[in-house]
């Protein structure tokens, strides 16, 4: 399927002067909660994306979601696979999981992002989920922002890829933009002044 399509058509992909959470700046924006805000289009990704994971062979007892980004994406892949879903949250310094969820010994768990940039959320999901004994199988998300290399990409992994290279990625596409410093923003430099438009904006 044309994943850009469906962010464009969502008017989630946005182009203008966006802060990232990196601190630098780039002139597109993934905005995937704007996608995920239409059920039926959010099961068309999720479904897409189980396809996947499911020719490769991958099993999978759960799915679980870092909060609050990746909870809606995390269920519907949950949904595509007929799986439980559960979410961990921010804790100082990582991530823990709460609200009475409870992990196995050995069940085997896929780390479910909207958005993967270099995985830093998701590898802190993991290493939550691995201390309570859970296995985690795969990461997935929607779309892939280049810095991890994803089954079926032609990206290669970049130094700034967090995701261990032993646990394989699944995402839709790769969304490769252009990323600048503020000081050397030519943005920042016609005059523009850099919006934060994500969830800690």
């Amino acid at each position: 399927m044309n994943v850009e399509q469906a962010y464009k058509d969502a008017n989630a992909l946005l182009e203008g002067h966006f802060l990232l959470a990196s601190g630098n700046h780039s002139n597109r924006y993934l905005q995937s909660a704007k996608v995920l805000e239409n059920p039926k289009k959010a099961s068309l990704l999720t479904d897409a994306l189980a396809s996947m994971i499911k020719d490769a062979g991958i099993e999978v007892d759960t799915v679980c979601a870092p909060a609050l980004g990746g909870v809606l994406a995390g269920y519907e892949l949950a949904r595509s696979l007929n799986v439980r879903s559960i979410f961990v949250e921010k804790k100082e310094g990582g991530m823990e999981l709460r609200r009475g969820f409870e992990v196995a010994q050995g069940e085997k768990i896929i780390i479910c992002e909207d958005i993967i940039t270099t995985g830093g959320s998701a590898l802190k999901a993991a290493q939550a989920i691995e201390a309570l004994g859970g296995e985690v199988v795969a990461f997935a998300s929607l779309a892939n922002r280049g810095f991890c290399k994803r089954i079926g990409g032609n990206d290669t992994a970049k130094a700034e890829c967090a995701l261990p290279d032993n646990v394989p990625l699944f995402a839709l596409d790769d969304f490769t933009f252009e990323m600048f410093t503020p000081d050397a923003c030519p943005m920042c430099k016609e005059g523009s002044t850099a919006i934060k438009p994500g969830s800690k904006g």
